[in-house]
């Protein structure tokens, strides 16, 4: 058991509506590692990693997550499926339900902070009924200096509360669990589940409105690094297209791995202090960085440990979603402070199990913005044998769920930045070759990486492009370090007329999609549409 004496530093919370907690203010990575394991809700892992399982919920909820609908949002929120409206008074019922809920109890407060340029920094203050989901919000956050937590005043309010379940028929939720952003308020309330991104995805989703509403300033879900040069490289893409890894650069420093702002001045800055990583399969051979970031500071989320504490990587009984959480100087290769200048490449990266798209592309400004808006990826329908058929999946901006503007917003956002600075645009495909998922076999890792060096060191200005029959995308002949007959995806098919099917099969759906946006497109956007 953790000698507690050591916890020293308190502070009330009766101003929040909590009453009589015992309050765990700005403890150490130490500190709470070692009060999870008190309360054995975790387990060291032989990383020296904690080790949690975060309950019902081993990823994000989209329909539970909501957005106050009142005078500053009602008119400036793109309401619907992803930006849900709730009731203000219903909130206010809501809040003071889970802060009575909070009373009494131990709970963990932290003091930090979003947005790496001091120009946009957003302060945060966030209440936690666990230890690790602190530790979570220490990895995760930019860190205060004892300096700067002297006179520290939150700007967000964040609280979060796992064990609090709501009463949907009474408080407007739709069933136990939820996440609401209260944009009058500056709070975000969490319960019900346990799922830690949900805390770094609710401040998102407050930037995402925050800074272009406000400051002029594009959101995105993106990662970054900089080259020696100076040159900044941009990658978006949804889960599992490799955007975490394929930013991990041994030649480049890592600004971030999930979430950026773009500038006016034309600089980008990280929102975050660590990095929220996929382990699934994970192996120190293909990532690295990655690997050797797990150790003793960091959270393991739902992988399955075996007697000696070692992970199973491959095992996913419990979720697809294993993850890891660390604080970025887990990593060598960082850039600090965590910004960039010169934007050079942007790099929208995609998991095709149709195995359509070609492996690099370099795209039009109306293809950017056509891409971006679409943010397509595909899922595979399984990992049964059998299970064939890839799934389209389309999330605009590469993260709808997190977007309260309507995403043509974004997307003219983007398009002017990108026509100023003169970046280069290209769509990556590391999803499947030779066929669709179940036929064909993933683009390898070796390759990927070396079609993205070749575009950030400028080679691919230097080769011979060839137009896609049907995307219209402009292909390279050449790469070099990898095989030509990889960069056409139609050459790996044995079955040509098959691929062409399959190619049209997916354009359809990019049509299809695209039709929701097509009103708020302009000339420009819809020239980038696929071509048959």
């Amino acid at each position: 058991m953790v000698d507690n004496t050591q916890i020293t530093k308190t502070i009330s919370l009766e101003d929040y509506g909590i009453k009589n907690a015992r309050v765990h203010y700005q403890l150490s990575p130490k500190e709470l590692h070692d009060e999870t394991l008190r309360l054995d809700q975790g387990v060291e892992s032989s990383f020296g990693a904690l080790a949690i399982n975060t309950g019902e919920f081993t990823g994000r909820s989209p329909k539970d997550r909501f957005i106050v609908k009142d005078e500053v949002t009602k008119d400036k929120v793109w309401w619907g499926d992803i930006n849900i409206p709730f009731d203000p008074e219903k909130f206010d019922k809501l809040y003071d339900k889970v802060v009575d809920y909070l009373g009494g109890k131990e709970v963990y407060a932290r003091d930090a902070y979003a947005c790496a340029d001091n120009a946009y920094r957003l302060n945060i203050r966030v209440i936690n009924e666990y230890p690790w989901s602190n530790l979570f919000a220490f990895n995760m956050f930019l860190r205060a200096g004892d300096d700067e937590l002297e006179n520290f005043k939150e700007d967000w309010l964040i609280v979060n509360a796992p064990g609090f379940k709501a009463n949907p028929a009474v408080d407007g939720t739709r069933q136990e669990n939820f996440a609401i952003l209260n944009f009058s308020k500056k709070i975000a309330i969490i319960g019900g589940t346990g799922y830690t991104g949900e805390i770094k995805k609710g401040i998102f989703s407050a930037l995402n409105f925050i800074l272009p509403v406000y400051k002029n300033t594009l959101p995105m879900h993106c990662s970054a690094n900089v080259g020696e040069d100076g040159d900044t490289a941009i990658f978006f893409g949804l889960s599992g297209t490799g955007k975490t890894t394929l930013s991990a650069d041994p030649e480049r420093k890592l600004i971030g791995d999930d979430e950026h702002g773009w500038t006016e001045e034309n600089t980008i800055f990280n929102f975050e202090g660590g990095c929220y990583a996929k382990v699934i399969n994970l192996s120190e051979e293909n990532e690295p960085d990655i690997y050797r970031a797990i150790k003793s500071g960091a959270i393991l989320e739902n992988v399955v440990l075996n007697d000696k504490g070692e992970v199973d990587f491959e095992n996913t009984s419990i979720t697809q979603n294993t993850r890891v959480s660390y604080p970025i100087h887990h990593i060598n290769n960082i850039q600090e402070p965590s910004s960039g200048k010169n934007p050079k490449n942007i790099f929208f990266l995609t998991a095709d199990a149709f195995g359509v798209l070609p492996p690099i592309s370099k795209l039009t400004p109306g293809q950017a913005a056509y891409h971006f808006i679409s943010g397509y990826t595909a899922k595979v329908a399984g990992t049964e044998a059998g299970v064939d058929e890839p799934v389209p999946s389309f999330s605009a901006c590469f993260g709808a769920p997190f977007m309260p503007l309507h995403p043509t917003e974004y997307a003219e956002m983007l398009s002017k930045k990108m026509k100023a600075a003169g970046v280069n645009v290209w769509l990556v495909n590391t999803g499947w070759t030779g066929g669709p998922y179940g036929v064909g076999s993933r683009m390898k890792l070796k390759y990927t990486r070396e079609m993205i060096s070749s575009a950030l060191e400028g080679k691919l200005e230097e080769v011979e492009f060839e137009k896609h029959e049907i995307f219209g995308l402009q292909m390279p002949k050449t790469c070099e370090g990898v095989p030509s007959e990889v960069l056409n995806p139609k050459n790996t098919w044995k079955d040509k007329e098959a691929y062409d099917r399959k190619a049209k099969e997916l354009a359809n759906f990019f049509r299809k999609n695209f039709s929701k946006f097509e009103e708020y497109a302009n000339e420009e956007i819809m020239n980038g549409a696929p071509i048959e």
